[in-house]
């Protein structure tokens, strides 16, 4: 259970002092945001004098720590789920405490914490169950959006007067957050509470990539139809969802974007905290995009080795024409990865350049070189991909030139949509 309110009076006010200490250097309380991010160092290089920091939502306590006074909150929240203390924004320093950590130590009235894909302390496997429990640390009651329970219920909303949404996304359709956040916004459309989304950065959002979902092939890996890539921030695209009324039935939810400040879509940022358990650094998160769409094929991503999503292979490859080979072993994030134990021939990519458009080169050689091709490909594939047609226009030997050219009337009609919800250059 909760301590007492009224104990343990000096760390609080502790947390209250650095807390306010970072909302100084916020500047403007705006729904709006500008600017640039720091360019990419190594651990322990000071910032550059010229480059103001990116201060992402959570760090804008000043702005929405006065909406929670008084109210009965839910969080939902992840492991990326933190405020950087004062001077630390850099996303290098690790000097950070957890959001739901920080708002129970203040004793804002946390009633429960909403965990999604990967659990709330970001452990769990791509596709694991994640259970209902109680966090050991805070005693808060934690709630599974994952698995069959993807949208709060009205009666785990009841005890509520407002949400929070503060996870880390990466700007790939099929990262399962901004589908969480889908149903947490119907959720609270429904039960008419506000939700507040405090913004963090996107990885991938100096780029628009990808064929556009065709809706017949809706899932949790795609809800929308948007492209792979769609170059949003979260609360941008949750500024989608109420506009493009994505929610159904005239819904819209009641939301709260706390921006970023000096921030940019076309300027990089590396995550402090690896948003997933197979996503350990910025090369991986840059080759996501492209790689995930090996999950839906027999060729393993690099789950089950220290390179996920940098590498791929598979034992179905023609060993002739790899001469990179790794085998895959139970892991943290990867229980049971694909060809757990076997020899797989395939590419290191953990050397490649940083991409700013799909790459499907990968997907593509390794069909023509599979010495299996009828059981390349499974029907995951699809909700991946989100049509039907890039299956065939692989199948059919059509290069990826022409595959890309014909995205492009799609992701141009979705360029002048997404215009209309964004908030930052």
């Amino acid at each position: 259970m909760r301590l007492s309110k009224f104990k343990n009076r000096v760390f609080p006010i502790i947390i209250v002092f650095i807390l306010i200490l970072i909302s100084c250097g916020n500047g403007t309380k705006d729904k709006s945001a500008s600017n640039n991010d720091t360019p990419k160092q190594d651990e322990g290089d000071s910032i550059p004098k010229t480059e103001a920091p990116i201060i992402v939502g959570a760090n804008r306590t000043d702005t929405y720590l006065p909406i929670l006074n008084g109210k009965r909150i839910g969080i939902v929240a992840n492991q990326t789920s933190v405020i950087s203390k004062i001077g630390h924004e850099h996303p290098k320093h690790r000097n950070y405490t957890h959001l739901v950590d920080s708002l129970w130590h203040l004793n804002i009235d946390i009633k429960k914490v909403f965990a999604p894909e990967h659990g709330f302390r970001g452990k769990a496997d791509a596709g694991e169950l994640v259970k209902d429990g109680i966090d050991t640390k805070t005693g808060l009651p934690i709630v599974s959006l994952y698995g069959k329970n993807k949208k709060p219920s009205p009666e785990q909303l009841s005890d509520l007067d407002l949400v929070i949404f503060d996870i880390q996304d990466v700007g790939a359709r099929f990262y399962t957050y901004i589908s969480s956040l889908h149903y947490v916004m119907e959720a609270c459309a429904e039960a008419k509470i506000p939700l507040v989304i405090l913004d963090r950065p996107n990885p991938n959002g100096h780029y628009i990539d990808g064929p556009i979902l065709d809706i017949a092939h809706q899932s949790f890996v795609g809800m929308h139809p948007i492209p792979v890539v769609h170059g949003m921030t979260i609360g941008e695209y949750g500024k989608m969802i109420n506009g493009e009324g994505w929610l159904g039935d005239g819904k819209t939810c009641d939301i709260n974007v706390i921006s970023m400040q000096n921030y940019t879509h076309s300027k990089p940022y590396s995550l402090p905290i690896k948003p997933s358990p197979n996503l350990p650094n910025d090369q991986a998160i840059n080759l996501y995009p492209s790689l995930c769409f090996f999950e839906g094929t027999n060729v393993n991503a690099g789950r089950g080795t220290s390179k996920q999503f940098q590498i791929y292979g598979s034992p179905y490859l023609d060993k002739d024409l790899y001469e990179f080979k790794y085998i895959p072993m139970p892991n943290e994030g990867a229980k049971h990865p694909k060809h757990d134990n076997k020899l797989c021939y395939g590419e290191d990519l953990s050397s490649r350049e940083k991409l700013g458009g799909l790459d499907l080169s990968y997907l593509i050689r390794a069909y023509q070189n599979s010495v299996d091709q009828p059981i390349f490909f499974s029907d995951f594939f699809t909700k991946l991909a989100g049509t039907t047609e890039l299956r065939q226009q692989i199948e059919q030997g059509i290069s990826e030139a022409d595959i890309k050219a014909s995205w492009q009337d799609g992701l141009n009609t979705f360029k002048k949509m997404r215009t209309q919800y964004l908030i930052y250059k």
